[in-house]
């Protein structure tokens, strides 16, 4: 019995399986060759070729595994980088200078250094390790004095980070991955986005994050991301997966770019509809025509010649030349967002519910129009799996039906 506790004890020391797929394994393995082998090969240039420099510090390895592996990090972020690498070098050559027993000095500096990037707001692990290297080193770092700290610290430094801005960016990663502050909302006496009304809110997440009391190595806004995107997983889960697909107009009427004016405007107004999509011959959508679009370039804001405006506007010019719009290319909105066919209907909300979209275009996997997703359409589908799903005493009187009271 007691060897099973044990084992299962010495278990929890294991670490547990992470969700990282092999291709942004390599992606942040190939980052780091590059960037350090580029970091190495320029300061090397930079100091003229002298062996006897350190032309690169061992620390800038750690770092490399934050800014590739992690680029999304609070601690991998420029500032961070510089700065917590910068200032703990500072730290750690005072501490060298001022006590003579390593022995004393290096731990000072580390936890000093701990204490400079708190303060600094650059708090970056490997700072810890160019604190240590700065006590540790040798008469070579001792001799450079605060030099030291400019080169190689800094110069090493500034170059990871650009090689990161530029390999993170062009594989797909954002760096930096600034955070929303939260003192942007301080005087914002806006109403919430509708999303925002239910659920959690930005007070609740900084109220749980306060108590909660511990640095986390990743971003409110990503965690914020992730609980959002939790949610909307659970969703589906619960009442199925609807995509796109099931719930988009398919009989769409559209447009091209050469449509003139008074035809599309027939067209919104025969079928009752406020937004028509404009594609390109291979049915790719190009922009979408709104009614707003009319009266917004068609500058409609003197209702009292409104009608008279507004037919000159829309009626085709006789002459060769004319510099009012007279096709529907020349006043659609674009570029569109799009959403794929097999897109859960669930990840529309933020998009119409925030963003203000009223109609999306569907698109296939070849990029094509296939359909239009409405709010109308989102709101009844989300409506209809709730009331399909929710247990029959709970649903009460569904449409057309009339609750009997019994006495």
């Amino acid at each position: 019995m007691m060897g099973t506790q044990f084992v299962q004890w010495l278990g929890r020391f294991l670490p547990p399986p992470h969700n990282v797929p092999d291709r942004e394994q390599a992606r942040a393995a190939f980052g780091a060759a590059l960037g350090l082998g580029l970091t190495a090969l320029l300061s090397f240039a930079a100091l003229g070729a002298n062996l006897d420099a350190m032309f690169l510090i061992a620390p800038m390895g750690a770092s490399a595994v934050l800014v590739f592996g992690v680029p999304a990090s609070p601690l991998a972020q420029p500032w961070s980088v510089v700065g917590g690498n910068v200032v703990s070098a500072l730290v750690g050559i005072t501490c060298a200078r001022f006590i003579e027993a390593p022995m004393m000095a290096a731990p000072l500096a580390g936890s000093l250094a701990i204490v400079a990037m708190f303060f600094m707001r650059c708090l970056h692990p490997p700072g810890g390790a160019v604190a240590l290297t700065a006590v540790l080193a040798g008469p070579a770092v001792h001799a450079a004095g605060y030099h030291f700290a400019l080169v190689p610290v800094c110069l090493n430094s500034s170059l990871l980070v650009a090689a990161g801005l530029a390999y993170n960016n062009m594989t797909g990663r954002r760096y930096p991955h600034m955070a929303h502050s939260p003192m942007q909302n301080v005087h914002d006496t806006r109403d919430p986005a509708p999303t925002g009304r239910i659920g959690f809110s930005n007070d609740d997440l900084d109220a749980v994050l306060k108590r909660y009391g511990q640095v986390l190595d990743v971003s409110r806004d990503d965690l914020e991301d992730i609980i959002l995107q939790t949610e909307m997983h659970a969703y589906g889960r619960r009442f199925g997966v609807i995509t796109c697909a099931d719930v988009m107009s398919k009989d769409v009427v559209t447009l091209e770019f050469s449509t003139e004016l008074a035809d599309a405007w027939r067209l919104l107004r025969h079928h009752h509809v406020h937004a028509l999509p404009v594609l390109n011959s291979a049915r790719r959508v190009i922009g979408i025509v709104t009614q707003n679009d009319f009266l917004h370039q068609g500058e409609l804001d003197d209702y009292h010649t409104y009608a008279e405006r507004f037919r000159r506007f829309i009626q085709k010019t006789l002459k060769t030349h004319s510099d009012k719009p007279e096709v529907v290319g020349q006043i659609m909105s674009q570029p569109v967002r799009t959403v794929r066919d097999d897109t859960p209907i669930v990840e529309l909300v933020p998009l119409m519910a925030n963003a203000g979209m009223h109609h999306i275009p569907v698109v296939n996997l070849e990029n094509r129009f296939v359909g239009i997703v409405t709010q109308s359409d989102l709101v009844a589908s989300l409506y209809e799996s709730r009331l399909v799903t929710a247990p029959p005493a709970s649903r009460g009187p569904g449409i057309g039906q009339v609750a009997l009271k019994t006495t």
